[in-house]
């Protein structure tokens, strides 16, 4: 969900700036870091599972080119519409948490 979230914030700053000179589009991954440790990992069961749960995600400013003269790089309905998509992953891992609880909550209650 930390992940989703700052997924987000990265849209979101991106909208902000859209008319910023110069700006420079910001996005979250974390393949890079994973499939780098899975590589580590090199078969091994253990460190396959450490290298899956010490993958962290990274926000990086993309480089690609700007058709725009001010240099900003940034497509706002791009970025709407990964900010709705990331939205929508958002509430459904929230519903799906929320679903566990509720079922863990009525087995202890019994």
């Amino acid at each position: 969900m930390d992940y989703l979230w700052t997924k987000m914030t990265a849209s979101l700053t991106n909208i902000a700036n859209v008319d910023t000179p110069g700006y420079k589009a910001k996005y979250v991954t974390f393949e890079d870091t994973y499939r780098s440790a899975l590589r580590n990992a090199s078969g091994n069961r253990e460190a396959v599972r450490r290298a899956a749960d010490g993958a962290v995600w990274q926000v990086k400013a993309s480089e690609t080119e700007s058709a725009r003269l001010d240099g900003n790089n940034v497509l706002e309905d791009t970025e709407q519409t990964e900010l709705t998509r990331t939205a929508i992953q958002y509430q459904y891992m929230l519903s799906s948490i929320n679903s566990d609880i509720a079922r863990l909550s009525s087995v202890i209650k019994g």
